[in-house]
């Protein structure tokens, strides 16, 4: 590995332990660029549907008058976007604005592709919850992209059979356990819900609910702790039911798994506030039978829940007009006419929490009428995220899962040994790339 690379890796992890203050020798200034006047062009890379169009509100008003003009550039998401900016900054000609993912900030930060933006978008911090706001500050005083949309994870259940089989809704993972097994004994051929090994985002969700912290920094180095008491007390929990089959083991997304949730063979899902768009195409008979309600706890007196999905808009390092690309950033993500566009014309939500209860939010989804209080009470859950700890490798624990713990399902043997599979394979990634990593 060249020297200033690694040079970057190793002051990356040293600026995520110490803050603001080591971060000039991993990212540029923001405002540092913007030394030209007169009309400023920026590039935005993203994923999000309708995105155009949200984005003509900003050419036609609040950019028109400061004469920034913003161009869409559609892209795909996941790690092929992170790939392809991370080349495009190699050579130096990443877009001004990216939409990234919370878990690969990290990424994106240690190859010192994202600008610290802390100096132009530190007023907005208000509008977020702070596990939200947290994952684009990686823990630091630095501000390494604003939060635009969010996953928090809730509990989906079927009201009409959860009051035929005399069901409680369960407010605890010991209650939804047994929630499980009273369901198995009244009718033997439906399940609660199933444990999905395709979808590592969904364990990362519950972990981090539990309190998992899956990277830290410990001085200069990177500590890995995938295999930690928290996780490991959700990978004992899930396995357990798995093996004696109180719950199914089939992924989901499967026309199996649609058939499933449709014909009430599987009567509950934990899952993200965007399930009512899921639940409408793979359950649509079903529509109208569901209900939400907050994720189970691991005891009577917490109330914290994970995040499954969500996405930012960050900033490069090679824009020469950060200043202005951060301005844009905050408008996109807490102007309440750019909120309600960006519901309408992309379907998401927001992470801004003024525009979770209002505009597009004010009635329940169509999926979910009869819960006049959805969105309330998913604002509710929202705020109680717990803060989250990424790493500059996810997408390799990720695949590790879904190969360890896919195994483990299919055999019912043991997930924390998976676990450990899971933590040494990405240990063992950091330090093939150069990664300093505390044992």
């Amino acid at each position: 590995m060249p020297y200033t690379k690694r040079r970057r890796l190793v002051t990356s992890a040293v600026a995520l332990a110490l803050g603001a203050t080591a971060l000039a020798a991993c990212g540029s200034e923001s405002g540092d660029s913007d030394t030209e006047s007169g009309p400023v062009s920026l590039t935005y890379w993203t994923w999000t549907p309708g995105m155009d169009k949200v984005v003509d509100l900003w050419n036609k008003g609040p950019g028109k008058k400061d004469q920034i003009t913003v161009t869409v550039k559609k892209q795909a998401s996941g790690d092929t976007l992170v790939t392809k900016i991370l080349t495009a900054h190699k050579a130096g000609k990443a877009p001004d604005l990216v939409q990234a993912e919370y878990q690969a900030l990290p990424t994106l930060v240690s190859n010192d592709a994202l600008a610290d933006i802390s100096k132009n978008v530190g007023d907005a911090e208000g509008s977020f919850a702070d596990g939200v706001w947290q994952q684009t500050t990686l823990g630091t005083d630095a501000v390494y992209a604003v939060p635009q949309d969010i996953g928090p994870m809730m509990f989906y259940y079927r009201e009409d059979l959860f009051k035929e089989y005399g069901l409680t809704v369960p407010t605890t993972w010991d209650e939804f356990a047994e929630t499980a097994r009273e369901l198995k004994k009244a009718a033997p051929d439906k399940d609660l819900t199933t444990f999905s090994a395709n979808d590592s985002g969904l364990f990362a969700g519950l972990a981090q609910q539990a309190g998992a912290k899956w990277w830290t920094t410990s001085g200069d180095r990177w500590k890995v702790s995938i295999n930690d008491a928290a996780t490991q007390k959700v990978a004992k929990f899930w396995g357990g039911l798995v093996k004696e089959g109180a719950i199914d083991d089939q992924p989901m997304y499967t026309p199996a798994w649609n058939k499933a949730l449709n014909t009430g063979k599987q009567i509950a899902w934990v899952s993200a506030v965007w399930a009512p768009g899921t639940l409408t195409t793979a359950a649509p008979d079903t529509k109208g039978k569901w209900a939400m309600a907050p994720l189970p706890q691991w005891s009577a007196n917490e109330n914290r829940t994970g995040s499954w999905g969500g996405s930012s808009t960050a900033v490069t390092t090679d824009s020469k007009h950060q200043e202005a690309a951060a301005e844009f950033a905050a408008w996109l993500n807490t102007d309440g006419d750019a909120l309600n566009a960006l519901a309408k014309e992309s379907g998401i939500y927001p992470a801004a929490k003024n525009a979770q209860t209002s505009g597009a939010f004010l009635k329940p989804p169509a999926y979910f009428s009869q819960q006049a209080d959805f969105y309330t009470k998913a604002a509710d859950i929202a705020e109680t995220t717990a803060p989250s700890a990424w790493g500059p490798n996810v997408n390799v624990a990720y695949t590790t899962f879904k190969d360890a713990f896919g195994a483990a399902a299919k055999n019912k043997s043991d997930f924390t040994a998976a676990l450990d599979t899971m933590q040494a394979d990405t240990v063992a990634d950091m330090k093939k790339q150069g990664f300093e990593v505390a044992e």
